[in-house]
């Protein structure tokens, strides 16, 4: 065999994991036809046949499924040298990615970041909205905000509040409906759910509630497209204090029940959290989060 190519590994490697050769493609910031040309070389040194076409998808063979495994470990020793290399660098200049759900990357991040601007001009911020858990292990981001605390041993998190939410809706929608207080008001009326999430509506019918799927006319994963629906009077949910807070058309309702609460957990590697960069607006994020969102905004207001 002759000098091993890990960018040939690399792509097969995606492409197993992913299922395609454009999806694989994307991931890696490569064309389709060069990373078909590495997945096609690999076969060729290694004298065997990877994948299997079945209809438009890409299916390993054996002798794929048996290299797959070989190829994760040789991804992950890559990623940890990466990230070792990068939490050894102590210069302030560079980029950081954060990610955080759609939610927190719209109402939350953008005031934070006039301070990580003021503070480290010549750091680069990246901003991944997702409501899906970017791996830090992989550098899917580099910091995330989170609302459960990581597992991984690898990983450095930092517990910097318990945020509320309570239900909502706007002023309009009360004029209509009148103010629900407790769960027999809300018999019969509109919620506007998160996606096609059971767990939402099951959730609810154990707090009392007297909902069933007739009662979610309207829904979406994307929490933005949620609020402005609530906004405009098209049915009642459950938001961050922080965020409902700051819209003077909305106000509460179902003032009896007690808050709901979850964690604002902030979490790196450990590796990045060495490097300076990192661990600058680690920190600065750190220090903001505390804070509820008002008292941001006020602070940025007077400044």
């Amino acid at each position: 065999m002759s000098e091993f190519d890990w960018n040939q590994t690399r792509g097969f490697l995606a492409t197993a994991e992913t299922g395609s050769l454009s999806a694989a493609a994307r991931q890696l910031g490569l064309t389709q036809p060069t990373l078909s040309r590495q997945v096609a070389a690999l076969e060729e040194e290694l004298g065997v046949t990877l994948f299997e076409r079945v209809g438009k998808k890409l299916v390993l063979t054996d002798t794929g499924l048996e290299l797959l495994d070989h190829a994760r470990q040789m991804g992950a020793a890559a990623d940890a040298i990466a990230l070792s290399a990068t939490g050894r660098a102590q210069t302030v200049e560079g980029l950081v990615s954060i990610s955080a759900s759609d939610g927190f990357a719209v109402n939350v991040l953008p005031s934070i970041l006039e301070r990580i601007r003021d503070e480290a001009p010549q750091i680069q911020v990246e901003i991944v909205s997702s409501n899906e858990l970017s791996d830090i292990r992989r550098r899917e981001a580099d910091i995330a905000v989170r609302h459960v605390r990581p597992e991984e041993p690898e990983l450095v998190a930092k517990l910097v509040r318990q945020a509320t939410a309570h239900f909502y809706a706007s002023k309009d929608w009360v004029a209509r409906h009148g103010l629900p207080q407790k769960p027999a008001d809300v018999a019969g009326k509109d919620f506007i759910g998160f996606g096609r999430n059971e767990r939402y509506k099951i959730h609810l019918q154990g707090m009392g509630l007297p909902v069933e799927e007739i009662n979610f006319p309207l829904m979406s994963e994307n929490s933005l497209v949620v609020w402005e629906m609530v906004k405009r009077g098209l049915g009642v949910t459950i938001m961050m204090d922080d965020i409902a807070q700051r819209d003077s058309d909305i106000v509460p309702i179902l003032s009896d029940f007690e808050p709901f609460t979850f964690p604002i957990w902030l979490v790196t590697h450990r590796e990045l959290h060495t490097s300076r960069r990192f661990r600058i607006v680690f920190d600065i994020l750190a220090e903001e989060l505390v804070k509820p969102l008002c008292n941001q905004a006020n602070a940025n207001a007077i400044s």
